[in-house]
């Protein structure tokens, strides 16, 4: 049984940092797409950051991109998303995801199989 565990989250000044993690138990880690979604308030869940197994693809959207980076470690089972320059805009639920779907349905939230149960993020004026 795939088990996914955030932490990281918490409140944060607008232009400061955070970072994420996601430790993942329960699969063998290297096959796996990771990736990170959120939900802010009042809206639906978004994709945010993708990484392919071997760390040789990454992928963003439009509003991470230059401020967001997403990393693993297939030793230590962990996925990292590290949140820099955050926003007002960032603020809400960050999950991560995993699955062996192929990397092209890397943003489609619906494709993955495997989440974790999130991690609130809050950004402050």
């Amino acid at each position: 049984q795939v088990q996914l565990v955030e932490s990281g989250g918490g409140l944060v000044q607008a232009g400061g940092s955070l970072r994420l993690s996601c430790v993942a138990s329960g699969v063998t880690f290297s096959w796996y797409i990771l990736a990170w979604f959120r939900q802010g308030p009042g809206k639906g869940r978004e994709f945010v950051a993708a990484v392919s197994p071997a760390s040789q693809s990454t992928d963003y959207a439009d509003d991470a991109k230059g401020r967001f980076t997403i990393s693993r470690d297939n030793a230590k089972n962990t996925v990292y998303l590290q949140l820099n320059s955050l926003e007002l805009e960032d603020t809400a639920v960050y999950y991560c995801a995993a699955d062996t779907d192929e990397w092209k349905n890397r943003a489609h939230q619906e494709r993955y199989h495997n989440w974790g149960q999130g991690t609130q993020v809050t950004v402050s004026a």
